[in-house]
């Protein structure tokens, strides 16, 4: 009985309080044996610290991911993971406590050069310091820079647009209100054909200009219709997030996006959108990385995916109060 539960914890992604109440045990019993006599924790050659970073050369692959995660009260740790194990065992490369980049660096720099040089592509958001991080440990990596990371910089664009006419929306009723108390009628709102008012119009429109037009709904493209009247100038926002969304989406070659991603520069130019102007820039900035993409259409989407199951993880030990022990049943499992 105590093998099998000891390799059930040491393979499956499930807290021993779960795994207790399935077998009638005492979870926090459960856990406690396995801590203290089942597993190798106290032989594991990170258990004094592991708080502070594990790494596992033996992971490295020519093809990795780079990003942050949070374990306990926002404590962010910059994880590196091996794109090629599909988030199975294999999974984590490094796991190194906050996201300074020469601390990272320090750690990383733990694993061979000969493994390091081995690297082929590295996927990253554009933060400098995963920028500097991977430019140092990874010399001969190309890094791509993750498409949707650049297409939520253009979606939340359109959305800060959004917000600021509802803000002024909401200045403008609170003054009519208060010239209808002075003057002493009665106010009403204005109801549009769908039946929202200007506030609750913008408010609504917030998952339509996620989407696209094909993907609206009857009420959506409604609302949409209403919004982009009122609006145009959400109307260009959202058309030029749509545009860049195709780029990524259509096209295979990377001559192609040059050209395309220089089009779209031009129509942001001459929408004349602030927040676009800034979306514009940072690609600019980052145009080389972005363009890697189309060699192999790599992306971020791993990491995120492995980010999500520490969270699941994590949420099935309702927080973690023993960073150390979290991070030794992590690397059981995935690595």
């Amino acid at each position: 009985m105590h093998f099998f539960l000891k390799n059930f914890l040491d393979t499956i992604p499930v807290s021993s309080n779960s795994l207790g109440q399935f077998f009638g045990v005492d979870g926090k019993q459960l856990q406690q044996q396995y801590k203290e006599h089942l597993s190798d924790y106290y032989s594991w050659e990170h258990v004094t610290h592991a708080h502070e970073w594990i790494v596992f050369p033996e992971n490295i692959s020519p093809y990795l991911t780079i990003d942050e995660t949070s374990l306990s009260q926002g404590e962010l740790y910059t994880i590196i993971t091996n794109k090629l194990a599909h988030g199975k065992k294999g999974t984590i490369v490094a796991m190194v406590q906050g996201t300074e980049a020469n601390r990272v660096i320090e750690v990383l720099h733990k694993i061979s050069l000969f493994k390091r040089h081995m690297v082929k592509e590295v996927t990253l958001d554009m933060a400098p310091n995963m920028v500097k991080i991977v430019s140092n440990v990874f010399p001969k990596a190309i890094q791509v820079t993750d498409r949707f990371h650049v297409q939520q910089l253009a979606f939340e664009a359109v959305q800060d647009l959004r917000i600021k006419y509802r803000w002024e929306a909401i200045d403008n009723e609170n003054e009519k209100i208060l010239f209808a108390k002075e003057n002493k009628i009665k106010y009403e709102q204005e109801i549009l054909s769908n039946g929202d008012t200007i506030k609750q119009l913008l408010v609504r429109s917030r998952f339509v200009l996620f989407k696209s037009e094909s993907k609206w709904t009857y009420s959506q493209k409604e609302r949409a219709d209403l919004l982009f009247e009122k609006y145009p100038q959400i109307k260009r926002a959202y058309d030029l997030a749509m545009k860049l969304n195709f780029i990524f989406e259509q096209t295979k070659d990377k001559g192609v996006a040059l050209t395309r991603l220089a089009q779209w520069y031009n129509k942001v130019e001459e929408s004349n959108i602030e927040t676009f102007q800034t979306v514009a820039r940072t690609i600019q900035t980052h145009y080389l990385s972005i363009l890697n993409f189309f060699n192999n259409r790599s992306t971020n989407a791993a990491a995120e995916s492995f980010n999500a199951k520490i969270k699941a993880f994590r949420a099935s030990f309702r927080g973690v109060r023993d960073i150390n022990f979290f991070l030794f049943r992590l690397s059981k499992i995935y690595a």
